[in-house]
């Protein structure tokens, strides 16, 4: 298998570097590389490697900037898919494309299906279901849509990282207790990417998250223990739910994000980790230098 892979310099697309499987070759670009909104460059990438399959984890993911600037969202989500969808199909490539939870509008009572009816409710979600629509449409039996939530790992900007960061500093940190999901270690959609692909016979979209709910406080709580017991830390301030009317964000998000994941698992023979557990392997992997990043999302924290 030849697998190119997109979006290399990002959180997922480092984790896809470090679980390669034996016997796969690989090309990993970024966007100082490739812009996937270039039509002309992807198509000259994807012939230049001639990949058997592709591996899409380019993104705009910036949620409450996308906002006030959605061509940007729609360019690299929508258009930027499409063109990894054509260029990988000229070459007779299959695509694996990384969508995200943020396509539904959180008011479901129970986990979403791959096939419950979208609606999302910012410009972020809307270019993401754009995307998955121009891969599907370009690319159809070839191409496998994996939707996502609330990734993170030990680099880039996320959710870990910043409170790993806020926890020693603050007195108190306030966080989001009304909006649930699953925090999902990169490195485990990392692996299952690469069951995908591995697998022409798979098609169509699916979910895959680690196992478990959770909300942001429940998170940030959980961050603050492990980190704690495994001296990542000194100190942990005291995790204060609030509600999400109390912090208002350009972009509205759902207030529930479960994935469905049982077609996934039935794929894989297993179930994935509880997300308590993934979150305590990762941060044991953790490099002691990697927790101070000043750039991670801070949307579902209060400012105190």
């Amino acid at each position: 298998m030849r697998a190119l892979i997109t979006g290399a310099d990002g959180q997922l697309g480092r984790e896809l570097a470090r679980c390669v499987p034996p016997g796969v070759e690989v090309r990993a670009v970024d966007v100082g590389e490739l812009d996937i909104t270039d039509a002309a460059a992807v198509r000259s990438a994807c012939s230049a490697f001639a990949p058997t399959v592709v591996i899409n984890a380019a993104a705009y993911t910036a949620v409450d900037r996308a906002e006030s600037e959605p061509e940007r969202a729609f360019a690299v989500n929508e258009t930027g898919a499409g063109n990894v969808a054509r260029a990988a199909v000229e070459q007779g490539a299959r695509i694996v494309h990384v969508s995200t939870d943020y396509v539904f509008d959180g008011t479901a009572y129970r986990p979403y299906r791959p096939t419950d009816a979208t609606n999302p409710l910012g410009a972020y979600g809307r270019s993401k279901l754009a995307g998955e629509e121009a891969v599907a449409s370009a690319a159809r039996e070839r191409a496998v849509i994996v939707r996502t939530a609330w990734l993170y790992s030990a680099y880039g900007a996320n959710f870990v990282r910043t409170m790993l960061r806020l926890l020693p500093e603050r007195d108190v940190v306030r966080v989001v207790a009304d909006q649930v999901g699953t925090p999902t270690w990169a490195a485990n959609l990392a692996r299952f990417l690469w069951t995908v692909a591995a697998r022409p016979d798979v098609h169509g979209i699916m979910h895959w998250t680690d196992a478990g709910v959770a909300s942001w406080y429940d998170f940030a709580v959980a961050i603050g223990e492990e980190a704690l017991a495994l001296g990542l830390i000194e100190r942990a301030a005291p995790v204060i739910s609030v509600r999400t009317e109390d912090y208002p964000t350009p972009a509205k998000r759902p207030s529930y994000g479960v994935l469905d994941k049982t077609a996934s698992w039935s794929l894989l023979g297993e179930p994935a980790c509880h997300w308590r557990s993934a979150l305590r392997s990762m941060l044991r992997e953790m490099p002691r230098d990697a927790s101070g990043d000043r750039e991670g999302q801070s949307h579902h924290i209060v400012s105190s």
